[in-house]
């Protein structure tokens, strides 16, 4: 995984992850206070959204990367290009948890899409952005070409 600047995106990457910015602003996190923001872009450069749904019993809790890639099946799509996962973090990255890595994975174009770790500062302006392969944060991964 690298560090990026924002300004060498391209115009679609870059409005990916104002996608997730602006639906991390709708998550419901009463428990954790920690607001999560996804995007994914298909196969068509439709870009689809999510943010994370928590609920008291923490089982029931939805992933904004799940959500949008759930968003992206419900309208007839099932490949992934690029994903963008947005969080406010004074340290560190936000990208996908494992499970959400292995969800990517099901839906993925190929090993080597670019998912983005977005952190926003107190102000909810981007501060960071780090991409990675799928195949770097999910090495040796099992996919639907193994059953």
């Amino acid at each position: 995984m690298k560090k990026i600047e924002y300004a060498t995106l391209t115009e679609i990457e870059k409005k990916l992850i104002i996608e997730a910015i602006k639906t991390r602003e709708n998550a419901y996190s009463p428990y954790s206070q920690y607001k999560v923001g996804a995007a994914v872009l298909d196969i068509n450069n439709n870009i689809h959204t999510g943010c994370n749904v928590e609920s008291a019993d923490y089982t029931l809790t939805t992933h904004a990367e799940m959500l949008a890639i759930d968003s992206m099946v419900k309208s007839g799509v099932t490949k992934v290009k690029e994903v963008a996962v947005v969080v406010k973090s004074d340290v560190g990255y936000g990208f996908p948890c494992g499970l959400c890595r292995q969800k990517i994975r099901e839906f993925a174009l190929n090993d080597d899409i670019i998912i983005y770790g977005v952190n926003l500062d107190r102000d909810k302006k981007i501060k960071d952005v780090y991409s990675a392969l799928l195949s770097e944060l999910l090495p040796g991964s099992f996919g639907p070409e193994f059953l």
